[in-house]
C-alpha cells in the first residue's frame, strides 16, 4: 500500500500528479477539455447545531463543555510541548486522515492539519470504511513529532514523524514486528524507547472469548527498527479470573520511579472502561490497581439526563504546573445504545491518590460542564467544536477546508473549486460501492441539526443523481437530491439505505416533479435524535418544502450499521447511481 522512496523521473512525475490532494487542497487547472456543465455545482454548504441540551446551558469563562471535540472525533491521543497541546484522533478510511489539533487551553481546540494527506502515505483502495487507521499515539521528543498508529488496511503498525506539527509528515516507517493494534511510543529518561501494543495471547491460545495481551520491545530511533522480541506485559488484564475482554490502548506514563501503564479494557461498547496498572521496571511485573476502573458509565443508570456512554481509551497529559488531565473516548446515545454521532472526545482531569493515577468523576455521570483547566484562556477565534454553532462553507478559498474529507484515498482529480463554487465531477463510483466516489464531507456533531446545500445539476440520464447524504457507511445512508425519473422529468427524492431494511436494498421513500427550468435547488435534512426530515426548495427566498418527515434514523447509529466511524454529512455526485 504505501511507496518508498525511489530515484528518477518516473516518481518525480508521480509525486506532482498526488501533491494535488496533499492537505485536501484545490486540484490543479484541469485540461481544457473539462466540461463544467457535466458537473454538480454545489454554492454553499451550511451546517447549524441545535441539541436540546445546550440550549439553556450557560457555561463562564471558567468553565469548558464535554465532550470538546464533537462528532467522529475517537481515540484521542494527547502530548504537550512547552505551551502548547497536540491532539490526534483515529479516522479509519476517511481521507485525510489522522486529524491533528492545536490548542493553547485544552479546551478551543483548532485543527492545524491531517497527518496522513498523501496518497503514498495510504491508499485505502476498496477496504471497508472501519478499515485504515486505528488508534493513534502522538509523542515529542527532542525537536521531532512522533505519530504512531496501525493501518489495518495496508503497512500494518508504523510510525510517521515531522518537526513542525501542521505538517508535512513523513511517509510511513514500516514497524513487521510489531503484531497487533493501538501502539505507543515511550521516550524512557535513560534515552531507550519502547513501543507498547495490543496483540493476540500467549501462543495465540484463548482462554475466552475476547482475550488479548500487551506486549513490549525496543526501537531504535536512528535505525527506524525494533531491537528486541516482543515481551508480555499484561496477559487478559486487570483479572484472569473475571475474564477480561479486549486489554488495548496502552499508553506509558512514568512518574516519580513509577512506570504507569494506562489501558482500555471491556471493548469499545457499553462495557468501555480504562484501567492502570504501575511497575518499577519498564517490563514489570505490572500490578493492577485495586479500583480499577478509573473510567467507566456501565454501572449507571441508563436513563439518567444527558447520557454519555461507553467512556475509555483514554490518554493523560501534564501541563507545566504540574496538574493532569486526561482526554477519551464517549457517546452520546439519543436512545438506549443509538448513537449516530460516533465516538466523541471527551476530557476530565485526573487526581493522584497513593501513588495512583484517578480521572476525576471517572465512575460518576460525566458532566456536560465543568471547570476548566488552570491555564489562560485562548483569544484567538477558532471554530467552534462544540455547543450549538453554525458553520458555512461558501466555497471561496482555493483549497477545500480541514474539516472536509474523502471516502478513502483519491486516485485522480474529480472535484474543484472555482469562482466561489465546488465543483463536483459525477462518475461511475457510486455511493453503494466500497470506492473512492465522488463524495465530500464532515461530521454530523450535534444530535439535533440541520445541513443544507445550494446545487445546479442538470442529469442527462436516469442514472446520474447529486444532493447531499447522511452517511454511515455504503449499506447504511440517506441520500436527498436530484434526478431524472423513468419519463425522464427532473425530481427531487430521497432514499434509503439500511441492511436491515427492504433485504438490503436502496429504496425511494420521497420523491416530487421539479420543473425543467429549475436548474438550482435547495436541500436540507434536519436530524432529531433518531428522527430525520427532508427539506427542499428551487429559489433561496423560498420557504423550504416537506419531502418526508421523521424518517427512523437509527439506521445511522453504530449499533444497526456496525463498524467504528460516524455520521458524516456530505455531498455527492454519481454518473451510474442505480437506486429506482
Amino acid at each position: 500500500m504505501f511507496k518508498k522512496s525511489r530515484l528518477g523521473s518516473a516518481l518525480i512525475s508521480v509525486v506532482i500528479l498526488m501533491s494535488a490532494f496533499s492537505s485536501c487542497k484545490k486540484i490543479s487547472q484541469k485540461p481544457q477539455s473539462v466540461v463544467y456543465s457535466d458537473y454538480a455545482v454545489f454554492d454553499w454548504f451550511d451546517y447549524r447545531g441545535n441539541d436540546d441540551a445546550y440550549q439553556n446551558l450557560t457555561k463562564s469563562d471558567a468553565e469548558y463543555l464535554n465532550p470538546v471535540l464533537a462528532g467522529f472525533y475517537p481515540d484521542p491521543t494527547i502530548c504537550r510541548v512547552e505551551d502548547k497541546f497536540y491532539l490526534v484522533n483515529s479516522s479509519f478510511c476517511y481521507f485525510p486522515g489522522l486529524p491533528i489539533f492545536e490548542s493553547t487551553d485544552l479546551v478551543n481546540w483548532k485543527q492545524i492539519g491531517n497527518i496522513i494527506n498523501r496518497r503514498e502515505q495510504a491508499d485505502f483502495g476498496n477496504s471497508r470504511l472501519s478499515g485504515g487507521m486505528y488508534a493513534p499515539t502522538i509523542r515529542y521528543n527532542k525537536g521531532i513529532f512522533y505519530v504512531i498508529c496501525t493501518n489495518v488496511s495496508g503497512v500494518g503498525n508504523f510510525i510517521v514523524t515531522a518537526k513542525n506539527p501542521s505538517g508535512p509528515w513523513s511517509n510511513p516507517i514500516a514497524l513487521p514486528e510489531v503484531n497487533g493494534i493501538d501502539p505507543d511510543i515511550f521516550f524512557d529518561e535513560d534515552g531507550k524507547v519502547y513501543i507498547t501494543h495490543n496483540g493476540p495471547p500467549p501462543n495465540n491460545v484463548s482462554l475466552h472469548d475476547g482475550h488479548r495481551a500487551i506486549y513490549m520491545l525496543e526501537y531504535d530511533l536512528e535505525k527506524q527498527k525494533t531491537t528486541t522480541a516482543p515481551k508480555l506485559v499484561i496477559n487478559g488484564g486487570t483479572d484472569m479470573a473475571i475474564k477480561p475482554v479486549w486489554i488495548e490502548g496502552p499508553h506509558v506514563i512514568k512518574k516519580e520511579g513509577f512506570y504507569y501503564l494506562i489501558c482500555a479494557q471491556g471493548g469499545t461498547g457499553f462495557n468501555h472502561s480504562e484501567v492502570v496498572f504501575r511497575s518499577k521496571n519498564i517490563y514489570g511485573p505490572y500490578e493492577s490497581y485495586a479500583n480499577n476502573p478509573i473510567l467507566t458509565q456501565s454501572h449507571l443508570d441508563p436513563n439518567r439526563k444527558n447520557l454519555v456512554s461507553t467512556t475509555g481509551h483514554a490518554d493523560f497529559v501534564q501541563l507545566s504546573n504540574g496538574d493532569c488531565w486526561s482526554v477519551f473516548l464517549g457517546c452520546r446515545p439519543y436512545e438506549g445504545d443509538l448513537y449516530n454521532t460516533g465516538r466523541e472526545t471527551f476530557m476530565m482531569p485526573v487526581q493522584w491518590k497513593n501513588d495512583w493515577p484517578e480521572i476525576v468523576g471517572g465512575n460518576e455521570p460525566i458532566p456536560m460542564i465543568h471547570k476548566r483547566p488552570n491555564l489562560i484562556l485562548s483569544k484567538e477565534k477558532i471554530e467552534a467544536n462544540n455547543g450549538n454553532f453554525v458553520w458555512q462553507d461558501n466555497f471561496d478559498s482555493d483549497e477545500l477546508g480541514l474539516k472536509w474529507n474523502f471516502i478513502r484515498t483519491p486516485l485522480e482529480k474529480w472535484y474543484d473549486l472555482k469562482d466561489g463554487k465546488l465543483y463536483i465531477k459525477p462518475r461511475n463510483e457510486s455511493i453503494h460501492t466500497e470506492t473512492n466516489f465522488s463524495f465530500i464531507g464532515r461530521r454530523q456533531q450535534h444530535l439535533k441539526f440541520e445541513a443544507s446545500v445550494k446545487f445546479e445539476f442538470t442529469p442527462k440520464d436516469n442514472l446520474q443523481v447529486a444532493g447531499l447524504t447522511a452517511f454511515q457507511n455504503e449499506k447504511h445512508y440517506f441520500l436527498i437530491g436530484k434526478r431524472l425519473n423513468t419519463d425522464k422529468k427532473q425530481e427531487v427524492f430521497v432514499e434509503r439505505t439500511a441492511g436491515k431494511i427492504n433485504n438490503g436494498k436502496s429504496e425511494i421513500i420521497a420523491k416530487k416533479d421539479l420543473f425543467d427550468s429549475d436548474k438550482d435547488l435547495l436541500v436540507k435534512i434536519e436530524g432529531n435524535g433518531r428522527l430525520y426530515s427532508f427539506y427542499f426548495k428551487t429559489k433561496e427566498k423560498e420557504k423550504w418544502n416537506l419531502l418526508i418527515k421523521d424518517v427512523d434514523g437509527a439506521i445511522l447509529s453504530t449499533k444497526e450499521a456496525g463498524g467504528f466511524v460516524g455520521t458524516y454529512l456530505g455531498m455527492y455526485a454519481s454518473s451510474r447511481h442505480f437506486a429506482r
